[in-house]
């Protein structure tokens, strides 16, 4: 069974950054495709990024030029760099792995951009 473990959110100013990790367990990092959502309150789980298995990235257009998803397969861990931050970047921040049909969550991390 898969485990996701999301770590490194908290409270930053507008203008900050903030680095979030996810450390898989499981044997299948290697080919999965990785993937940050985010969930604001009274809306809906939206991508943020994703990066797939041969290192392929795509971003959400509000996050565009701010944010950077990456992977080390060595650490079965996923990256979001997140720079610039705005207050409307508030969320809980989701962790998501997905082979085939298979797909893991984590337990979400929050981050809170306030001045």
């Amino acid at each position: 069974q898969v485990q996701l473990v999301e770590s490194g959110g908290g409270l930053v100013q507008p203008g900050g950054s903030l680095r979030l990790s996810c450390a898989a367990s499981g044997s299948i990092f290697r080919i999965a495709a990785m993937g940050w959502y985010r969930q604001a309150p009274g809306k809906q789980r939206e991508l943020v990024a994703g990066i797939t298995s041969g290192g392929i990235t795509n971003y959400a257009d509000s996050v565009k030029g701010r944010f950077t998803i990456s992977r080390d397969n060595a650490k079965s861990t996923v990256y979001l760099q997140m720079n610039s931050l705005k207050p409307e970047d508030t969320a809980v921040y989701y962790c998501n792995q997905r082979v085939l049909t298979d797909s893991y969550w984590g337990q979400g991390t929050q981050v809170t951009v306030s001045s």
